[in-house]
């Protein structure tokens, strides 16, 4: 009687709750369908986040190939500026021993350059002659070379002798026709400020006249 009693009481709850829910319009199919629904939505925007994470994957590495074929145009066009420009400096340079623009004739320095060397005070030198306009035959002779300056504000002035290291040769000749290029080590001594560089190009061939030019030291990086 007892556990009928109590098993009556339970039904009737259960009863009473489920018309309770029913009366608010819930039941346990419609639930089952909401959840069901609720998962549907879970995977779909589960499917929408995947397939967004692959498009970024795929920006970014879109992104970083066209940073990279940027970079290699980049370069490919600073490389064909570079050798325009070569071609440009030769084609003036070879102009400048046909036909100057101020239509001078003989020996005449093209051009002189220095670079800082790898070591402190030792700078590298370039020096061009050319012979403008007068091609019949080579010329000869030698460069004379030196250097003014101050050391503690005294004018000083070195010889090539006193510049080179310590395997150079003072030695500087020169046989050419059109033009002829030089490349010389400077060791600059310590204490002293350089200030202009004189170059006499000495001719030893006849009826070509020798030439003296002095240069502001300008020293760029190598």
């Amino acid at each position: 009687m007892r556990a009928a009693i109590v098993l009556a009481i339970v039904v009737g709850a259960y009863l009473i709750f489920e018309f309770g829910r029913i009366q608010a319009n819930y039941n346990i199919v419609d639930a089952q369908a909401e959840q069901r629904e609720y998962r549907n939505q879970i995977d779909t925007l589960d499917n929408e986040i995947a397939e967004l994470k692959q498009e970024i994957a795929r920006l970014e590495t879109t992104q970083v190939i066209e940073k990279e074929a940027y970079q290699v145009v980049e370069a490919n066009l600073s490389d064909l500026q570079r050798k325009i420009q070569e071609q440009r400096d030769a084609i003036a340079f070879y102009r400048g021993i046909l036909s100057p623009k101020d239509g001078g004739r003989g020996l005449r320095v093209q051009d002189l350059r220095l670079t800082r060397g790898r070591d402190e005070q030792h700078y590298n030198l370039r020096l061009v002659l050319v012979q403008v306009m007068q091609h019949d035959r080579s010329v000869k002779g030698e460069v004379e070379f030196s250097i003014d300056g101050q050391i503690d504000g005294v004018a000083t002035t070195y010889n090539l002798s006193q510049l080179l290291p310590e395997d150079g040769s003072s030695s500087w000749p020169f046989a050419f026709r059109y033009f002829q290029d030089f490349e010389r080590v400077l060791v600059i001594p310590d204490g002293f400020t350089p200030s202009k560089i004189n170059v006499e190009v000495i001719s030893r061939t006849k009826s070509i006249a020798s030439v003296k030019q002095s240069f502001d030291w300008i020293a760029g990086q190598s």
